[in-house]
């Protein structure tokens, strides 16, 4: 079974472009680089990753895609660009001649105004990303979901995918309103769902797989088996968990689906969102 981890990040520490890493976060304040990966993903059966971006800048997608030349085992990257700049058809332009730059993603949980990607310039940009090929990634909170369904429905060609199960409460067992925004979301057949970034969500130090079987039965239950993708959100999840208990969550909720399902959910949902090669 092709396995492929569809989120994950690599670093070079420093306190300015990192400051969202907290002191309860600490053992993240350091690098964490493909060689970190490699015998991780092996050590797990996995034969590939999807990189996603830890910074906003340009800058980032050089070093991503860097690594991504070096390493073959990194299939894809998801960068950053600013959609909202004048010239982002050009930036596109001359980002779509690499082969393994993927998409975009931008930190929208972490904006102010929690409906950035409603503005037009936002919008603008968004609608120039199909005819390249690229995907989007949405990182929001719950409370972005209502937003987020607007902003898919009106791009039916674009392919989105949430990140994180949009961070629910897990560790307050709250799910009643995220799961009502997260059915009207999964109603547009364009966006995906990446099953990662849980752990963080819940009690760090005392979580229990069951605490994750209500809103992985909502996601599944909402998107289906093709349009879920296993990530694990290294090195983030290990404030909470390390790789393998991560994998073990999955395998375990996991075990009752068919053969196909899981071949999907591990790897082949994977390749053909982010058309992996």
């Amino acid at each position: 079974m092709l396995k492929i981890d569809s989120h994950q990040h690599f670093w070079k520490y420093s306190a300015v472009n990192h400051s969202w890493i907290t002191d309860d976060m600490k053992l993240l304040r350091k690098n964490f680089l493909p060689e970190d990966l490699k015998p991780v993903l092996e050590a797990n059966g996995f034969d590939g990753c999807v990189l996603v971006q830890a910074d906003q800048t340009l800058e980032e997608n050089d070093f991503q895609l860097q690594n991504a030349e070096r390493y073959d085992f990194i299939k894809g990257v998801v960068g950053w660009v600013d959609l909202q700049a004048t010239d982002i058809s050009e930036q596109l332009e001359r980002l779509s001649k690499y082969d393994k730059l993927k998409g975009f993603r931008h930190v929208l949980q972490g904006e102010q105004d929690r409906a950035l990607m409603l503005k037009p310039g936002f919008l603008n940009g968004i609608g120039k990303l199909s005819q390249f090929g690229f995907t989007y990634d949405i990182l929001i909170f719950p409370d972005q979901l209502k937003y987020a369904a607007t902003l898919v429905k009106q791009f039916p060609d674009q392919r989105f995918v949430l990140d994180h199960i949009a961070k629910p409460d897990i560790k307050n067992g709250k799910i009643a309103d995220w799961k009502a925004d997260i059915m009207e979301l999964a109603k547009y057949e364009n966006i995906f769902c990446k099953v990662s970034g849980m752990v963080t969500e819940a009690d760090w130090a005392e979580w229990m797989p069951a605490d994750f079987t209500p809103y992985l039965d909502v996601i599944f239950g909402a998107f289906g088996t093709n349009r879920v993708l296993f990530g694990s959100d290294w090195p983030v999840c290990l404030v909470a968990a390390d790789y393998a208990q991560v994998v073990g969550l999955m395998e375990r909720y996991m075990s009752g689906f068919s053969e196909s399902e899981r071949q999907g959910f591990w790897g082949g949902n994977a390749v053909n969102f982010y058309n992996l090669k």
